[in-house]
């Protein structure tokens, strides 16, 4: 069985961060583990308090992991402190991680912001340069890439500026109203679109987190990554087609909608 790992912030209300990982990765096949970086007390209408580990403490739970099983992709999300994104960038070198997909979360659905300004330096010098895939979203991408997103054209030229400058491939999320759903896939000097259809479903807690680690599973089942970007879009798009309605605000999503077994029953 192929293994993914995530390492990324709890979610207490289950619907992102490593429940939603750990949900994704086991609905898309593969064996799932955690490096969590923070407890959060959140729930679907907001964040209320972050309590990040300590950076030694990051370290020893991604040493007795990469030590004992080792993982075939990697995902990493939300990270709020530079101390954690030294750590993960140091352990991912030493044991020469592969798959590595970053999804670099800078603010939650509900509009809380998720990571310190200096973080955001220290993730542009240590750990994007290491990633495999980027996966940010407009507002992600215009911070990453100093400049304004306001159209299709402005997506090629921002996705096109991180990917040469962080020597990775970046996958810039559409949607903020700016397309339908449509996904841009930049790498080695080329690009490919990715359509999809808007879905009207206001529950889309933790789509970020769920893409981003559907990809990772899809890499360390060998797919390549165009294929993995596309497996991820259409398990994206199944859950929240499912229509899961839960909680007062921004709900989670159905990860489970394509399980079907006696179990579930």
């Amino acid at each position: 069985m192929k293994t993914a790992l995530t390492i990324a912030g709890s979610d207490s209300s289950g619907g992102a961060g490593i429940q939603a990982d750990i949900k994704t990765m086991i609905s898309n096949g593969v064996y799932a583990m955690s490096a969590i970086t923070a407890l959060t007390a959140q729930n679907t209408t907001g964040v209320t308090a972050i309590m990040d580990v300590t950076p030694e403490f990051l370290g020893e739970q991604i040493d007795e992991i990469f030590t004992d099983i080792y993982p075939d992709a990697v995902k990493i999300g939300m990270v709020s402190a530079s101390g954690l994104i030294e750590k993960i960038a140091d352990k991912l070198i030493e044991y020469k991680a592969k798959n590595i997909v970053v999804d670099p979360v800078m603010v939650a659905t509900s509009g809380a912001k998720l990571i310190t300004d200096d973080a955001i330096s220290t993730l542009k010098k240590k750990l994007l340069p290491i990633a495999t895939v980027l996966t940010p979203n407009i507002p992600e991408g215009e911070v990453l890439s100093g400049m304004k997103i306001e159209n299709e054209n402005d997506m090629v030229e921002a996705a096109k500026f991180i990917s040469e400058k962080f020597d990775c491939a970046v996958l810039m999320k559409g949607g903020h109203q700016i397309n339908d759903a449509n996904d841009l896939l930049y790498r080695n000097g080329d690009y490919k679109w990715f359509t999809g259809k808007r879905i009207d479903n206001p529950n889309t807690h933790g789509t970020g987190c769920t893409l981003s680690s559907a990809i990772a599973s899809n890499l360390a089942k060998g797919y390549d990554l165009d294929k993995a970007v596309l497996r991820a879009k259409d398990y994206i798009s199944g859950a929240l087609a499912a229509m899961l309605d839960l909680g007062k605000g921004s709900g989670p999503m159905n990860h489970a909608f394509a399980c079907d077994n006696e179990f579930m029953k």
